[in-house]
């Protein structure tokens, strides 16, 4: 019978000396390496007495030593389970409860707890997972022609290649329990690691592949393990992590993989250098191949999908849904919230009521990855309200994706930024931005935004690369920004585009505010100032504001360009005029407000977003629409039954109710006096009202006319309609740039707002007296 013990002989015991003197450890340093409670076994070791073989097996394995050198008549080989020379093992489901009775506790402790980023206390996996969606198609393998993807506007942009609802989702769960090799594709942030983990905690606990044994690898780990031994073996990885967990009997490693009773995990494949990705794909290939009747499942960001795993079936992991939002915000909240779980509740509900504002669509777009809204539920949670300045937000969230969140974990990555820092990754991002959405290019082809990126390098200091050189540098320079940042991402073959138009926008912006001097910044503001009537542009010009350390200069662009629009038509500057003459009339803090409110009402039909501008700047403003719709019901003269004529007395009550001036009041009243009582029969109010409904709506009129001065009727043609409409929108993200927090100074901002709407001879006037 083969001893279950080892011992060293004399030169062996030297040999181990030797290696143990060149690691510089303490026996206790090796003990802890061998995952041993005390150093009596390594003191035996030394001493040439008796140690348990495994033991006996890992400390040589350690030192980097053949046992068989080291050991007093080591036998050939152990005797495989089911031997003569051993017992007989157990059954193998036995076994499974053994090992798996063993493994938990390193299962639990490796998977079972999160530790968020920016968070100072770790958090159970429980308490903040969300069951994921899953796409069986690969967004980015779709054919799509770059004129079908350049027509599509702001709100469908983000959907492109991130799931949008015509792909078939299924659940995680469902996924991994069809297909028994998987590997799940996504982008940064989506939640894979977290994925992988929840499997793991599930099969430790019997709730999922109850049958099996989970084992969890960070394949970064197990590469950089395995260079240093000079061995990528998968088999001789997992021993050392059962020996390590108190798992002594390798043997059963064997079996449980023969039998199929293994879930293995492995996590990360992008995370693994490039020197080593061959090596490690290699033996997950032959891994998986030799122990097929396990299950496998495999992680990898999308943008590293190339390194191609056979027998393996490639999904993605869709964005987050509104519900799956909600789920998530409510577990954070409740999980973070350091009172009571119907506080964290109560603070989720009104994290998602902000968040689904009309102002915060951007931000919507962002946080469909646990990552992004992790980030949005902890900015929100400090004050319960979200950044004043979303650029704040921007900016911490694209400093994880530059390099923070690697940093945080732990990864490094093979460096093909020439050693760019944080600024130098951030500018060139910055000019593939401007440049793209300068030409109104949401989307582009991979060798149009290559020929950027060269360009780019091309006028960088020193720069000699000779052109092929550099076609080849800027192909690796884009799959690096799209795989370790997610950034740019392949929204269709050979198509790219910013992950989000957000991103874009942002870094469109930053590339303005960066400008070097005040030369260049005059310029380009000069230059953004060009889009002011493109509505495409509306987002850039507030992130600018909000970035530039003073937005003087920028506003008053704003201004100069949006006056310039109407000052050349005649009639346009009539209508203006009239809108400046209604401030002589109606007593409102703010003139601009009374041109705002007026300019929106005489135009026909009347449309709700057309008085935006005027409940901007101020709140009331609306018994003109009153007296503007009744004259407009009045003109109707088709229908003269009792409902219709009734209604318009029941209209000109509840105007009088509004009315201030003592003399329009008392021309209202005897309009109203005509009328019949309103306790008179439906065939008396018909018959008054076809006999004298004419000459009462004209009565009505005059009054309007004469107090008010709102019924002239304008005509305009369909070509200034449309400049009209250019003007007042222009005006409107004048008016927000000045309400997004950005630095204006107050005489700036008191000019501006008094000069609001004016007509060109007015604009003159004022700057000729000096107000």
């Amino acid at each position: 019978m083969v001893k279950r013990s080892l011992q060293a002989s004399l030169p062996g015991i030297q040999q181990a000396k030797r290696a143990f003197g060149l690691k510089g450890w303490t026996q206790e340093n090796l003990a802890g390496e061998v995952n041993l409670k005390t150093r009596q076994p390594i003191w035996r070791f030394f001493t040439g007495q008796p140690v348990d073989r495994h033991i006996f097996m890992e400390i040589c394995s350690i030192l980097d030593l053949d046992w068989r050198e080291i050991a007093i008549d080591p036998p050939a080989e152990f005797p495989e389970p089911g031997g003569a020379a051993e017992a007989a093992p157990p059954d193998i489901d036995t076994l499974v409860e053994q090992v798996r009775s063993q493994y938990r506790e390193t299962i639990q402790t490796q998977c079972g707890i999160l530790q968020l980023l920016d968070i100072n206390r770790p958090v159970s996996i429980d308490d903040i997972y969300v069951d994921v969606n899953i796409l069986e198609e690969i967004a980015s393998r779709q054919w799509f022609e770059i004129a079908e993807l350049q027509s599509l506007g702001p709100e469908a942009f983000d959907r492109v290649g991130l799931g949008a609802v015509d792909l078939k989702q299924v659940s995680g769960m469902q996924a991994v329990e069809t297909y028994s090799k998987l590997r799940v594709l996504g982008k940064p942030g989506v939640g894979k690691t977290t994925f992988l983990q929840y499997l793991a905690i599930q099969c430790n606990r019997g709730k999922f592949a109850a049958h099996q044994i989970p084992i969890f690898i960070l394949l970064r780990d197990f590469a950089e393990e395995s260079r240093e031994n000079g061995k990528f073996s998968l088999l001789d990885y997992i021993r050392q992590a059962f020996l390590a967990s108190g798992v002594s009997n390798l043997s059963a490693i064997e079996t449980l993989l023969q039998a199929g009773r293994v879930l293995l995990l492995l996590d990360g494949m992008d995370e693994v250098l490039n020197q080593d990705s061959t090596a490690v794909l290699r033996e997950i290939r032959k891994f998986s191949d030799k122990y097929h009747r396990n299950r496998f499942v495999a992680s990898c960001r999308t943008a590293a999908q190339k390194l191609q795993m056979r027998g393996f079936n490639d999904v993605e992991i869709a964005p987050f849904t509104q519900d799956q939002i909600n789920i998530f915000a409510q577990k954070w909240f409740v999980a973070f919230t350091k009172t009571t779980a119907q506080s964290g509740r109560d603070q989720s509900n009104v994290f998602i009521q902000k968040l689904n504002l009309p102002e915060n669509w951007h931000l919507r777009q962002l946080v469909v990855t646990p990552l992004f809204l992790h980030l949005a539920c902890w900015v929100f949670h400090g004050q319960a309200k979200f950044p004043a300045k979303r650029t704040e937000f921007y900016k911490q969230g694209l400093d994880l994706l530059l390099g923070k969140w690697d940093e945080a974990k732990g990864i490094a990555r093979d460096d093909v930024y020439r050693g760019f820092l944080l600024p130098q990754k951030q500018k060139l991002l910055s000019q593939l931005a401007a440049v793209t959405f300068e030409r109104g290019q949401y989307f582009f082809e991979q060798r149009t935004i290559e020929q950027y990126i060269g360009d780019y390098l091309r006028h960088l200091p020193g720069e000699t690369l000779e052109a092929e050189e550099l076609q080849l540098e800027s192909e690796a320079m884009l799959k690096s920004i799209e795989a370790q940042h997610g950034l740019l991402t392949e929204r269709a073959r050979g198509i790219f585009s910013f992950s989000s138009l957000a991103f874009q926008e942002y870094f469109t912006a930053r590339k303005i505010v960066a400008s070097h001097n005040l030369r260049s910044l005059e310029q380009a503001l000069g230059g953004l100032v060009k889009h002011i009537e493109d509505p495409h542009w509306r987002e850039v010009f507030l992130l600018t504001a909000s970035m530039l350390r003073s937005a003087d200069s920028l506003v008053q662009l704003m201004k100069q360009q949006i006056d310039a629009l109407v000052a050349q038509d005649p009639y346009l500057q009539e209508f203006l005029k009239w809108g400046s003459q209604k401030t002589q009339i109606t007593p409102v803090e703010k003139d601009a407000t009374i041109r705002a409110f007026y300019l929106a009402l005489a135009r026909t039909p009347h449309i709700a977003s057309d008085f935006a501008l005027a409940c901007t700047l101020d709140q009331g403003m609306f018994f003109d629409v009153a007296l503007d719709d009744l004259l407009s019901s009045c003109a109707i003269d088709q229908s003269a039954d009792f409902a219709y004529a009734h209604a318009c007395g029941d209209a000109l009550s509840n105007i009088l109710g509004m009315v201030i001036d003592a003399g329009f009041q008392k021309s209202l009243q005897q309009l109203q006096a005509q009328l019949p009582n309103s306790d008179q029969s439906p065939e008396r109010w018909q018959e008054w009202w076809q006999a004298h409904h004419t000459a009462w709506a004209a009565q009505l009129k005059v009054a309007i006319a004469h107090y008010r001065k709102i019924d002239h009727k304008w005509q305009f043609s369909p070509e200034q309609q449309q400049v009209l409409q250019r003007y007042y929108d222009a005006n409107q993200l004048l008016v927000d740039c000045l309400n997004s927090n950005c630095e204006v100074t107050a005489a700036i901002r008191e000019e501006i707002e008094a000069t609001l709407l004016l007509p060109q001879k007015e604009l003159e006037d004022r700057e000729w007296t000096g107000e």
